[in-house]
């Protein structure tokens, strides 16, 4: 079956690695019809352009959205990141954010953010700014819809594992709002999931559990912030960025899901074919899984599987396409 996938390769590594991971998810099965999008930090240098409503619309037709990288020095923090990574992600309602991690040792865990609300959602400003009195604030905003839609989706997905196991992560003695939302939410789904074992962890001791017993998690749900920091440390106990996968996840289908690697731009090593592209490769394993192509998924994980991290990308493509 073809897909249709928008294709943003962005700014830095990011048009070398999803290269790279098309031709290995071509040779691996899939019927990919793709149409590539040119958004970044360049184009906005170009004409101003981050995301428009145009933009936005068309994206709407396609099944899913794979994206390289964006962001580069020159153009200021936030513009970017706000334009078009949030933008997507609150339009398209991607609410789930699923990053799954594979320690040194094997260990296999999966951690859930939310990813339409909290500290991202843009609420706050500034009173008296350039002045010594100068006052920012920057809100939390969680709705009962967004945070009980997460938690359900981390439920419903440690049932489907072996182990069955779901930890709540938050702050909930010092965020004594937000933090009594999850709680309160979290516990009154866990009564329609019986046979799924419950945990929580303050975000300190989660960072610290995560270096020291990773072995403790299964599935991991928690806000946007706190899943911001901790899906990067687990990128760091699971082989460093180069190997972190992400899917942006419109569950009900309503519009593209997005899949993208977390490694960023990286600027200093744009155009020198040093790019690890083993994220981009298994990010397009999760949006294959999301179409429905789970067999052809599980053939380029697996092609994934032992391939050393330390060559160029172009040696590290070949590797993984010898594998499949």
């Amino acid at each position: 079956m073809s897909h249709k996938v928008a294709v943003i390769g962005g700014d830095g590594i990011g048009p070398e690695v999803i290269e790279v991971a098309l031709s290995i998810l071509r040779a691996a099965g899939a019927d990919l019809e793709t149409t590539d999008f040119r958004l970044g930090g360049f184009r906005y240098l170009e004409d101003g352009t981050v995301l428009t409503d145009q933009i936005l619309s068309d994206l709407r037709a396609y099944d899913a959205i794979f994206l390289g990288a964006v962001g580069t020095p020159d153009v200021p923090p936030g513009i970017i990141e706000r334009g078009l990574l949030l933008r997507a992600r609150f339009e398209l309602d991607l609410y789930i954010n699923l990053r799954p991690f594979v320690t040194t040792n094997g260990h296999e865990f999966i951690v859930i953010r939310e990813n339409t609300e909290g500290t991202y959602a843009g609420e706050g400003g500034f009173l008296r700014k350039g002045t010594s009195d100068e006052i920012a604030t920057q809100g939390s905003v969680n709705t009962r819809k967004g945070v009980e839609r997460c938690i359900r989706y981390g439920f419903e997905l440690a049932r489907s594992r072996e182990r069955k196991h779901l930890t709540l992560v938050h702050k909930t003695n010092v965020l004594t709002f937000s933090g009594d939302l999850w709680e309160r939410a979290f516990n009154e789904v866990a009564i329609e999931y019986p046979d799924v074992t419950t945990a929580y962890n303050h975000i300190d001791a989660a960072c610290i559990y995560f270096v020291e017993d990773p072995y403790r998690y299964d599935v991991v749900v928690t806000d946007n912030l706190f899943g911001d920091i901790l899906t990067d440390l687990g990128g760091a106990i699971s082989g460093g960025i180069g190997m972190a996968s992400s899917a942006n996840l419109n569950p009900e289908r309503t519009a593209p899901s997005l899949f993208e690697p977390v490694h960023g731009s990286a600027p200093d090593i744009a155009g020198k074919g040093l790019a690890n592209p083993t994220a981009a490769v298994l990010s397009g394993a999760m949006m294959l899984d999301f179409l429905g192509e789970n067999e052809i998924a599980d053939r380029v994980r697996a092609a994934c599987e032992d391939v050393a991290g330390d060559g160029n990308t172009s040696a590290i493509g070949s590797a993984i396409m010898a594998n499949l």
